[in-house]
């Protein structure tokens, strides 16, 4: 077994899911303030220790993903985040995508950038502590979308980073989101997400990634949130699970999906119905972040009198999540 699958099959492993801390300085901002906090480093910093010091983390989440910003801070206790996070148990991962621009020509669409100076980071991330990276690519549907050109740039663009990834020594978690915004159908959302991962292993394969060292990260297939149609559990569940059975080669060691957007609960709902639909070539678990830190903000609000229930709220969905696997 190579280091790279090890890895991968540890971060997907024993029922835990992975959880995503990395929304950028922009977001996080606009999250805190949404909820009464002022936007600054200094309260970045403490909500993500709040999330990573919550008690028995390391039963039901394998590895966390920071932010740059948050890989650099420190703890209350002076120990960095990936220091902390493996004195516990978890893998410590980074996002190393710069996030996502409007593609030249198609402005409508995206293309997420990031690709320059990357090994370099990588090889820094590693000397600080970081075992596996991620990269989001997003693929919006509409009346004219996706194009070709924007599925090819993107993925393309996941295909070099994974590479780069595993050529510096991290796993890449490989994550081509299909968005959930729109009036689309959940039949689209399968022609669509269907259609990308038929691309990106293509892709894959091209850049020769070894596909049993990543982690692919998909959404879930489900009708556009403006579409007025509401899918039964069973129905999301098939549906994602047909589409990974006729793109996903056997060889990736697990699928981690994203919650994109979807109510905690039934996110959760959708991960345990696909687990009755086996046997399965690979591990089905989780990696959200609204999903299970949302919450855990809400009751947090910045006041210290609510750590202890914050902390709560995220054990109770990470436990929901492990359960549901």
């Amino acid at each position: 077994m190579s280091a790279l699958n090890k890895i991968a099959r540890t971060m997907v492993s024993d029922r835990r899911g992975i959880l995503a801390a990395d929304e950028s300085i922009g977001t996080m901002s606009a999250r805190l303030e949404q909820v009464g906090v002022k936007a600054s480093a200094e309260n970045r910093r403490v909500y993500r220790e709040l999330i990573v010091t919550t008690p028995q983390l390391a039963e039901s989440i394998s590895g966390v993903i920071l932010a740059d910003e948050t890989f650099h801070q420190k703890l209350t206790d002076g120990r960095t985040f990936p220091q902390y996070l493996d004195d516990i148990g978890i893998l410590a991962g980074i996002k190393v995508d710069t996030g996502a621009k409007p593609l030249a020509g198609s402005p409508s669409e995206k293309i997420t950038e990031g690709l320059d100076g990357l090994r370099e980071r990588v090889a820094d991330y590693v000397k600080g502590g970081a075992t596996f990276a991620k990269w989001r690519a997003v693929i919006n549907i509409g009346p004219d979308a996706p194009s070709d050109r924007a599925v090819h740039a993107n993925v393309h663009a996941l295909a070099r980073y994974a590479g780069l990834c595993q050529e510096g020594g991290l796993v890449p978690i490989v994550e081509p989101e299909v968005l959930m915004d729109g009036d689309h159908s959940l039949a689209r959302c399968q022609e669509v997400s269907a259609a990308v991962l038929e691309v990106l292993f293509e892709e894959l394969d091209l850049m020769r990634v070894q596909l049993d060292g990543i982690v692919l990260k998909p959404n879930m297939v489900v009708a556009g949130s403006g579409s007025g149609e509401r899918p039964s559990v069973e129905e999301v569940a098939e549906a994602t699970v047909e589409t990974l059975r006729a793109t996903v080669p056997s060889a990736v060691p697990g699928i981690a999906f994203l919650s994109g957007g979807q109510r905690p609960e039934l996110a959760t709902q959708h991960l345990g119905a696909m687990q009755k639909l086996g046997p399965l070539p690979w591990e089905l678990t989780f990696s959200f972040g609204r999903a299970l830190v949302g919450p855990a903000l809400e009751t947090w609000r910045g006041d210290d009198n609510n750590w202890t229930a914050a902390q709560q709220a995220l054990s109770e969905r990470a436990v929901a999540n492990f359960a549901a696997r």
